[in-house]
């Protein structure tokens, strides 16, 4: 051998080989004098930087700022799309009729538990004279789980002083009972629908079109939204290509005829996609897929819904609450960047609280008897009502008389008269007690968008990091809001799998509190007969007015499911949080029988943003973020809302946190609706000069996938 050359040993390892072909050994890298991709300059970001330098030299396109951007943000109910430059967006249902020659059968699932004979019966006025008593009905499992919502509610009403009507319930349904429609004659009738009936001539209607169909299943369409808690409808869909063709469908229908774009202009066109705060990497995958590839705009930028909702309101820090149709999200946004590990999603929104006030109100004989939801004009009749009627300020509790108007193809409009009590704030406390929720029937028919085996990113996945991998499946937030649920056998598997044994040991100064696990996510099996009063610091001196006589006189009642610690198993509440953080930072989903997501999605409202918050960091942590909550979607326009989540959260976190001060709920900017605060956030980034170094080109995504997502858009 000559000289100079090193005596690299032949490679006699047994592994497979993709070919026959002799593998020549390393070169010695003394030898080697090349400096491809050695500095950042030479990246394919950095070359499309000095390309576009270059073309700073040809004229702006005329018109406003951001008027050739344009953002899309889709919703379970409604999809939000417009130009940057707007004010507003336009808001159209995101659903779509199709014409089919099959079987066309409506799916609708029942989210709310239902009585167990049909029509409950009101409840009666409690015998032993205690105004705030709430007397039991039956042994209707239904019954037990609203009367725990009551007694709840007779709580704060004794706390504040109100007066509580025993027999309200047998007033209002005996009213309801006997009342009668009065008929709107149509010439009378300002807001009349014009209704599609008979043969319909075209093979698909979108958005409110579809919702004008008289009887689609005899008119043979089928009325599906592809959209479902924040990822593809995987349950009225057989497919996700049937799904991606309907979002095309209306993505095309609503940019032609809102924004007057054809589809031979969407390449002069960028887009700002708003993804959900948990997005589904297959979900994210198949739209930009869609938007880049199907439709060829000419560049795409994705942000997630909690960063999007701060720029909207102006902050750089908060933690986002969206409350959607099906889905509420929590993240705590610090500096411009989404946390993580602080991520949770519920599975309950603004749907669940419309299907509930159905359910009370037909137990004082709702007037309106031929009622159906599954029926788009009886669902607007439950949604007017509850965007009129319902609040969460208990001082609105009285008996009153409300009125709607119900409009059906083919008859004259009907004007109802309904009388209601506590109906009305008993249905938006559903957020904070689930108990009435079927979680387990609305995830019946629900399919994995893609088989968790199958992965693209093969070498990817081999190189990340273990938690890298699983946070796609679970978050810290979800594993501190099921750790009760935990068996000694998943700890171990646990510990087995991080190299570290549970710390039962308490923090040292400035670290996490040991908090108790903060309540089981399944309530409805073990209900609280009475609310556990929670502790106070009267040392303090900011908490809220219910707080600050509760140091003097007597403790606020939070719900019941705020502080369940009773019913957390010995073995896991003697481990500390410390422990469940080093638990889940490396733990095999294989190593765990249990749901983590799902378990964590039937978790209260408020338990939810206090484990959000706790998943951020220690104590200073959580007085960061409860001090700055953030709620947006249609579900913040109830009133009372605020001080309802305050009022709860501050009882959760004073005996928890130390020298906890007001938990304060930062309102929407002034004049600006808090349905569409992220669209508004999102087209604030589009307009931004620094949105330049997020966009992905087509030829970058077919060149990258979602390795170039993830490396222009550092935080999916």
């Amino acid at each position: 051998m000559p000289r100079g050359i090193p005596n690299v040993k032949r490679d006699e390892s047994q592994g497979m080989r993709y070919t026959t072909l002799h593998v020549p050994p390393q070169l010695n890298p003394k030898h080697m004098s090349a400096s491809y991709l050695k500095s950042e300059s030479q990246t394919i970001w950095a070359r499309k930087a000095a390309r576009s330098k270059i073309a700073t030299d040809e004229p702006p396109p005329e018109g406003r700022r951001g008027s050739q951007v344009i953002v899309i943000h889709p919703g379970s109910r409604y999809l939000r799309i417009g130009r940057a430059s707007d004010v507003t967006p336009t808001t159209v249902p995101s659903v779509v009729a199709r014409k089919t020659t099959g079987a066309t059968t409506s799916t609708s699932v029942r989210g709310i538990s239902r009585p167990r004979s049909g029509r409950a019966q009101p409840p009666p006025p409690p015998a032993n004279g205690d105004e705030y008593a709430v007397a039991r009905t039956s042994d209707d499992p239904f019954d037990e789980k609203v009367e725990v919502i009551q007694v709840s509610l007779r709580d704060r009403m004794r706390f504040y002083k109100l007066r509580v009507t025993p027999d309200a319930a047998m007033k209002a349904a005996t009213f309801n009972e006997q009342l009668q429609p009065e008929l709107i004659a149509e010439q009378n009738d300002p807001f009349r629908v014009e209704w599609i009936q008979g043969e319909a001539t075209e093979p698909y209607y979108v958005g409110e079109k579809a919702l004008r169909l008289a009887d689609p299943e005899k008119q043979g369409f089928v009325v599906r939204w592809p959209f479902m808690n924040g990822r593809f409808n995987t349950r009225d869909y057989a497919s996700n290509a049937m799904a991606i063709d309907d979002v095309e469908t209306i993505l095309e229908t609503n940019l032609l005829e809102s924004l007057g774009i054809q589809r031979r202009g969407y390449k002069d066109f960028s887009v700002v996609l708003v993804t959900p705060d948990f997005y589904d990497r297959p979900y994210v995958r198949d739209m930009i897929q869609l938007l880049l590839v199907r439709m060829g705009f000419k560049q795409l930028c994705v942000q997630q819904e909690s960063l999007a909702a701060t720029y909207g309101a102006g902050i750089s820090g908060a933690c986002v609450v969206d409350i959607g149709a099906t889905t509420v999200s929590i993240a705590c946004v610090d500096e411009g960047m989404v946390v993580p590990e602080t991520r949770i999603f519920l599975n309950m929104g603004g749907d669940y609280i419309t299907e509930f006030l159905y359910v009370l109100l037909d137990r004082i004989c709702f007037p309106y008897k031929d009622i159906d939801l599954a029926r788009s004009y009886d669902w607007d009749v439950m949604e007017d009502l509850k965007s009129r009627l319902c609040t969460l300020k208990e001082e609105n509790v009285a008996l009153n008389l409300y009125d709607f108007v119900v409009r059906r193809p083919g008859r004259p409009a009907e004007k109802y008269g309904l009388r209601a009590y506590d109906e009305i704030i008993l249905a938006p406390m559903c957020l904070f007690e689930p108990r009435v929720i079927d979680f387990d029937r609305v995830k019946q028919g629900m399919r994995p968008s893609q088989d968790p085996g199958v992965s693209e990113e093969i070498i990817i996945m081999e190189t990340r990091e273990p938690r890298d991998a699983l946070m796609d499946q679970y978050t810290q937030a979800m594993i501190i809001s099921t750790q009760h649920l935990f068996t000694p056998g998943n700890l171990a598997a646990i510990a087995s799998a991080t190299g570290q044994g549970p710390a039962t040991d308490a923090p040292a100064s400035g670290q996490q509190t040991p908090f108790a696990p903060a309540m089981t996510t399944q309530p409805s099996e073990a209900p609280s007969e009475t609310p556990v009063p929670a502790k106070s610091d009267a040392t303090s001196g900011t908490g809220t007015p219910v707080e600050a006589e509760t140091a003097s006189k007597a403790p606020t009642p939070p719900p019941p499911s705020s502080t369940v610690a009773d019913e957390v198993p010995p073995e896991t509440a003697a481990t500390s949080p410390v422990a469940a953080e080093g638990a889940g930072s490396s733990a095999s989903a294989a190593a765990l029988s249990l749901d983590i997501s799902f378990e964590a999605s039937k978790l209260p409202m408020d338990v939810a943003i206090f484990n959000s918050a706790r998943a951020a960091g220690g104590d200073e942590k959580i007085r960061k973020y409860l001090q700055a909550v953030l709620v947006v979607g249609g579900t913040a326009l109830v009133p009372g809302i605020s001080h309802a989540l305050e009022s709860r959260l501050q009882a959760i976190a004073t005996p928890l946190v130390a020298s906890m001060d007001k938990v304060q709920i930062i309102p929407p900017p002034k004049d600006v609706d808090p349905r569409v605060l992220v669209w508004k956030g999102a087209a604030v980034l589009g307009k931004m000069d620094g949105v330049s170094d997020l966009w992905l080109s087509a030829a970058e995504w077919d060149l990258l996938g979602m390795r170039g997502l993830r490396e222009r858009c550092f935080y999916l």
